[in-house]
Order: C-alpha cells, then structure tokens, then sequence
C-alpha cells in the first residue's frame, strides 16, 4: 500500500513538473484574431495576456468611435477564447483528457 503511495506521489510531482514547463512554453505561444475583415487585429499568449492590438488606418473614423470599440471588443474576446483552447488543448495531452479543477 505505502509503495503504491509513493509512486502516486511520484507520478503526481512529474505531472505537475511537466504542467509548469507546458505553462511557461504557453506564455511564449500567440494566438491572433481579428474583426471587421481584418482592420483590428489582436494578438494574445497563452498566459491569458494580450501582446498587441493593431489597426488599419481605414478603421479609425473620430465620427464612428462606438464601431472602433465593438471590433476591438470582438477581436480580444475572440483572441482570449482562442488563447484558452490553446492551454486546454496542451493541457488536455498532458492529463490524459481528465478534467482537473483549476487547470
């Protein structure tokens, strides 16, 4: 029984040493989406974060600011979403496709 412990232990340590490593590779990968046929561009990582937001100069019109902001809106929303399938997907290979709270 204790062996059978010990090696669960073990297995557990390595996974979660695999997942840290898989993590920090993560926050190296980008994602990018875009809005309005490509004039808003949004670049994310997989550490959740936004790295970019690039615009066409044909987007910015001072007299329509709400549409620059809803593109922008959409483009990071998409990016983000894109960024978290990204981690689950690498997640996923490393958990076997288990679902662990937290991860």
């Amino acid at each position: 029984m204790m062996k059978n412990m010990n090696s669960m232990m073990k297995q557990a340590q390595n996974l979660q040493k695999k997942m840290m490593k898989t993590q920090a590779e993560l926050a190296k990968k980008t994602v990018e989406a875009s809005s309005g046929g490509g004039m808003v561009k949004v670049i994310a990582n997989g550490g959740q974060k936004i790295e970019s937001i690039i615009f066409e100069k044909e987007i910015i019109d001072p007299d329509d600011i709400e549409m620059l902001q809803d593109l922008v809106l959409a483009a990071v929303n998409d990016a983000l979403n894109k960024s978290q399938e990204m981690v689950s997907a690498e997640m996923g290979k490393l958990t076997g496709g288990l679902n662990i709270p937290g991860l």
